[in-house]
């Protein structure tokens, strides 16, 4: 959603470097937008832009002056027409009574205050193009619970209703707040992440089933993004056809 028709949109993409955030780059490129992708991790940024054309900043979200650093280059090199706010994970499975304190601040950092951050210092570019899209990938961990996910769960739950309040503080302006939910996706990394490299626990969380992959999502996205103006998209919940909800897998092999 533009007020300019006369130039490519232009997109940042947080979480870039891996998994949906890479993905969704790779799509929006194919559709023909500039994109901007943010990580923190130079290297993978590096292959992304050489096999994109994508524009790229190294930014930890979880630091203000690298978020400030990152909104100054977005402004100074062409504006912005949307956010995609995707940069977030999961640490540790616990239950409450265990729950590893440190591990619960890291994934409310990065999930909820990585994702204020960055909001808070795009909203002005967005109303310099007289319009733009807020893109919030949540998770359905953000609409239910589930045992030893209360850490992750909780996070998820405060970045959703960051998206909603938004959508209703913004109402009246053509600014559209979309949130992107997935259940399970096979990324590279999540999972390993989660459960601090363990591999074969990763690999447990997606056997017996078809789960979602990077490209699911960034499609949901990019389908998001091409709406006409007029349409918002409050929110998108993508499953793989096996998972009815958080907990219940029809793990049958296909």
């Amino acid at each position: 959603m533009t007020a300019s028709t006369d130039r490519p949109r232009r997109a940042l993409v947080t979480g870039a470097s891996s998994g949906i955030g890479a993905a969704t780059v790779r799509r929006l490129r194919a559709d023909g937008w500039d994109v901007v992708a943010t990580a923190r991790r130079a290297d993978r940024l590096a292959a992304l832009a050489r096999e994109t054309g994508a524009d790229t900043v190294v930014a930890d979200l979880t630091r203000d002056a690298d978020v400030a650093a990152l909104v100054a280059h977005v402004r100074d090199t062409g504006g912005l027409d949307a956010v995609v706010n995707n940069a977030g994970g999961a640490l540790g499975q616990d239950t409450v009574e265990h729950g590893d304190i440190e591990q619960w601040r890291s994934m409310y950092e990065l999930n909820v205050l990585g994702t204020l951050r960055v909001v808070q210092g795009v909203l002005p570019l967005l109303r310099e193009r007289g319009a733009g899209d807020v893109v919030v990938v949540t998770s359905t961990a953000a609409h239910g619970a589930y045992p030893g996910g209360a850490g992750y769960t909780g996070a998820k739950h405060a970045e959703r209703m960051l998206a909603t309040t938004l959508r209703w503080e913004l109402v009246g302006e053509p600014i559209r707040v979309v949130e992107i939910a997935p259940g399970a996706v096979a990324t590279e990394e999540f999972s390993l992440v989660r459960f601090g490299g363990d591999a074969e626990r990763a690999a447990q969380v997606y056997e017996g089933y078809q789960p979602l992959v990077a490209d699911d999502v960034a499609d949901t996205i990019a389908w998001s993004l091409s709406r006409p103006p007029h349409v918002n998209v409050d929110l998108l919940v993508v499953r793989p056809r096996a998972q009815a909800n958080n907990t219940t897998i029809a793990r049958t092999g296909v």
